[in-house]
């Protein structure tokens, strides 16, 4: 793989670098440019030329849906069909917004994307715009200066240049772990909480000020401003038949290092992490553990991962290294959720503080003979009764956690635990908010 060396990216979180992931076969950067330097305007027109407008709604829906092109938000639904549904709808034009909400704290791939080639994502929001024959656009981002002020420059000099036919504003996302649920987006975007909605009605039937809205992750946005310039063909000669493709991925390092990487759904795991490990970390915080000699043998590829209740998500990646607890990791990151918890259901408000509780019991000192029944008990009645995913995602990480670490915890059943340090590995906020007012 080639290297580039690492940028700071504007954020609380440490600075990310962006390398290739393809095996040494050309295939890549596609999103991302040759060089770990931000693409002005100027440059995307040399490389790319303006966006290649159909002159018509729907044009594209056929070419996407041939690249076989999925949500790269977490979800991996077809675009397509996300596209066909909002094309069709009647009434009012519907509203657009690229979601580069990253509020799941191991992820930094979205905010990398914007800040390298931003003008690539304004394309797919101005082309996906064109699609669905809407006239009101948006980039739904988490509060930071830099990367606002970036970014409205970008959109700015686009103007001016009457590239855009679209106009299209910035909407500023609460750094909340759910600010980026599609019904959460909606609401803020329509003036009040980012809070999450009991479904129906969906988005795409009544989001932003009752409208239809669809919402696209911004990686999903710039995959199709490249099909529509290079075809169907193009896209699928990367990734598999079955997950065609690029993709960004977010990488957590053993030794610590952090960076986001642009490969193919398939490549070995192990050719991304610096292997072994004694367990990995995939999908993110609403992921799935695995132990580290599984992971090793396993591609990047949802074909491959779910068979083992397993998905590639928003493609986090963190290798837990020797010395560090599993299950007191996870009790941080179950904590955090807990509290990141919209408070609007019974599962949200009452179970994930049990569930929280009883993980933190597991990771300390002899915990009581009924901290582990009572998780598993929790996490049955909590998964799938929730307002949204977040009682689900959380349930996945805890069952996870209590597989690939059974043995820790038996050992902390008895009186040690395996952990050298409890300095902690994985990302989170400094200071979780707590208060209301957080979800404006």
């Amino acid at each position: 793989m080639t290297h580039h060396a690492t940028l700071p990216v504007p954020g609380p979180r440490q600075p990310v670098a962006h390398r290739r992931g393809d095996g040494g076969r050309g295939l890549l950067p596609r999103l991302m440019p040759e060089r770990a330097v931000p693409v002005e305007l100027s440059g995307h027109l040399g490389r790319f030329g303006p966006p290649p407008y159909r002159g018509a709604p729907g044009r594209l829906i056929g070419d996407v849906e041939a690249a076989g092109l999925t949500g790269r938000g977490g979800a991996a639904f077809p675009t397509y069909r996300k596209l066909t549904a909002t094309a069709a709808g009647r009434g009012a034009a519907p509203v657009l917004i690229g979601n580069g909400a990253e509020g799941e704290p191991a992820s930094s791939k979205d905010k990398s994307l914007l800040w390298f080639s931003p003008h690539l994502v304004l394309d797919g929001l101005q082309l996906a715009a064109e699609e669905v024959g809407s006239v009101t656009a948006a980039l739904y981002i988490h509060r930071n200066p830099r990367l606002q002020a970036r970014l409205a420059a970008a959109i700015t000099e686009r103007a001016a240049a009457g590239l855009d036919a679209a106009a299209v504003e910035l909407i500023e996302a609460p750094h909340r772990f759910l600010a980026g649920e599609e019904s959460a987006l909606a609401s803020r975007a329509s003036g009040g909480p980012a809070l999450p909605r009991f479904k129906p009605p969906r988005a795409s039937q009544r989001g932003v000020a009752g409208r239809r809205t669809l919402v696209q992750n911004v990686e999903t946005l710039a995959h199709l401003a490249l099909i529509a310039r290079y075809g169907p063909g193009w896209f699928r000669s990367a990734g598999t038949p079955d997950e065609p493709g690029s993709m960004l991925a977010t990488l957590h390092q053993a030794d610590g290092r952090m960076g986001v990487v642009e490969t193919m759904p398939g490549t070995p795991i192990a050719d991304l992490l610096r292997l072994p490990a004694q367990a990995v970390l995939v999908g993110g915080y609403h992921g799935t553990w695995l132990p580290g000699p599984q992971a090793e043998l396993l591609p990047l590829a949802n074909a491959a991962l779910r068979p083992l209740g397993v998905a590639a998500g928003a493609g986090v990646l963190a290798a837990l290294p020797a010395g560090r607890c599993g299950l007191a990791e996870t009790a941080r990151v179950v904590r955090y959720l807990a509290l990141e918890s919209a408070g609007q259901c019974g599962p949200c408000f009452n179970g994930l503080p049990r569930m929280a509780g009883a993980l933190a019991e597991l990771a300390g000192p002899r915990p009581g003979p009924q901290a582990r029944a009572d998780l598993e008990r929790w996490s049955g009645l909590v998964a799938g009764r929730g307002a949204c995913h977040h009682p689900d995602g959380t349930v996945r990480l805890v069952r996870s956690a209590l597989q690939v670490f059974a043995a820790e915890v038996d050992h902390h059943e008895q009186g040690y635990c395996t952990g050298t340090t409890g300095r902690p590995f994985l990302p989170l906020p400094a200071e979780p908010p707590l208060d209301d007012t957080d979800w404006t």
